[in-house]
């Protein structure tokens, strides 16, 4: 099988599995023990927490650990509003991650914040002159994700947080899908909170991070016993933590591997798919669309649409082939419902059920990205053949 769902998880690397299996077994003491093992666990968590900051280039005490992105996100969401009473009106981008979208709502809900929704055009991107348009004295909070996780464009967020930081309010970045593709420190530079998840870039499920701003202080999610200084209480996953430190690193080492020319996915597998798949549809007169703009993405997430099929249809035919994809966002949990990024992007609900994502590590040989646009084409040739029946 060829495995072409990175966006959605990774396998966990190899060399985490040998680090963090000691610590299930031997090294398994609560870091907050005043005993040996206690101690122990502490000196492990404290290095995975420099190693994490050595890589988002912020301190050690600036980061949080916590069960993952969308955890991170709905602590930086809800810890910043009831935390800082400067107002109650928070900018949130209309393609944001369901984590991040149903936290305002919560606080909208919940707490009476008024949230507006920045739009996208057909091209995925936020327009900072739409930011700079709605942002109001009584702004707390804008909320933008670097990397888009339907179909990969690369969002303004330097210029978003200059807009944002002038007025005085904070910048929320959920950086999950950018850390394969992009140097996370200059984007965690720019945040006042900055989300990143283990299991995207091959660490455990279940960990992550958020990165904090100089002079940033949260409001608990998570309340008890005070661990996280204060701001994500619970018994800290030391393996969880010590598995994304290790998958931040890992990262960072294969955005300079892809810098350099030397990753086995080449230098861009997301156009070599495009190139390929549109191209060989375009000869056999079966219609087909690239979601987003092609010179504002990340080169591990692809994303096409196709007039008249529905995508699980398409999966099923790529499952036939060995092929495994996705159909938008695993997080919306087996939905057949249209995505609500191309919804959001202006497709129509026909079209939005048809979106195929196909998503790589940078580990993904360029073989495999071949035999992956050829299933593509055949499965989307077939189906088109058969009136889109599956």
């Amino acid at each position: 099988m060829i495995h072409l769902d990175a966006a959605a998880t990774s396998p966990v690397r190899p060399e985490i599995v040998a680090a963090v299996t000691p610590l299930f077994t031997r090294s398994f003491g609560n870091p907050a023990s005043h005993h040996e093992a206690g101690e122990e666990a502490a000196r492990i968590l404290a290095w995975a927490r420099a190693e994490a900051a050595a890589v988002l280039g912020t301190r050690p005490g600036r980061v949080v650990f916590t069960s993952g992105g969308s955890e991170s996100n709905a602590l930086a969401l809800h810890g910043t509003l009831l935390a800082r009473p400067r107002g109650r009106h928070v900018l949130v981008s209309a393609i944001e991650h369901p984590s991040v979208l149903r936290s305002a709502g919560q606080l909208a809900a919940w707490h009476g914040v008024e949230v507006e929704r920045i739009p996208v055009g057909r091209s995925g991107v936020v327009d900072p002159a739409d930011v700079a348009a709605r942002l109001r004295p009584d702004t707390t909070l804008v909320a933008l994700m670097a990397v888009n996780n339907e179909v990969g464009t690369v969002q303004p967020v330097a210029d978003v947080a200059g807009l944002t930081h002038a007025v005085g309010a904070r910048m929320h970045v959920d950086a999950v899908q950018a850390g394969s593709w992009l140097e996370l420190a200059p984007l965690a530079a720019l945040a006042d909170t900055f989300s990143v998840s283990g299991h995207k870039l091959g660490g455990l499920k279940g960990a992550g991070a958020l990165a904090l701003g100089r002079g940033v202080t949260l409001a608990p999610f998570l309340d008890g016993g005070g661990q996280e200084d204060g701001m994500r209480s619970g018994t800290v996953n030391v393996p969880g933590a010590v598995s994304t430190a290790m998958a931040l690193r890992a990262a960072y080492d294969g955005v300079l591997a892809a810098r350099a020319g030397t990753a086995p996915c080449g230098p861009d597998p997301g156009a070599t798919m495009a190139g390929r798949v549109l191209g060989a549809l375009a000869g056999a007169d079966v219609p087909a669309e690239l979601t987003g703009d092609p010179e504002r993405r990340v080169p591990g997430i692809v994303s096409f649409v196709f007039p008249g099929l529905h995508a699980e249809s398409v999966l099923l035919e790529l499952g036939r082939r060995g092929v495994l994809a996705s159909s938008g966002s695993a997080c919306a949990a087996g939905s057949s419902d249209p995505s609500d990024v191309l919804t959001a992007m202006g497709y129509d609900a026909a079209a939005a059920v048809g979106a195929l994502r196909l998503s790589f590590s940078p580990g993904t040989e360029a073989g495999e990205l071949r035999q992956a646009a050829d299933a593509v084409v055949h499965s989307v040739v077939a189906l088109h053949g058969r009136g889109g029946r599956g």
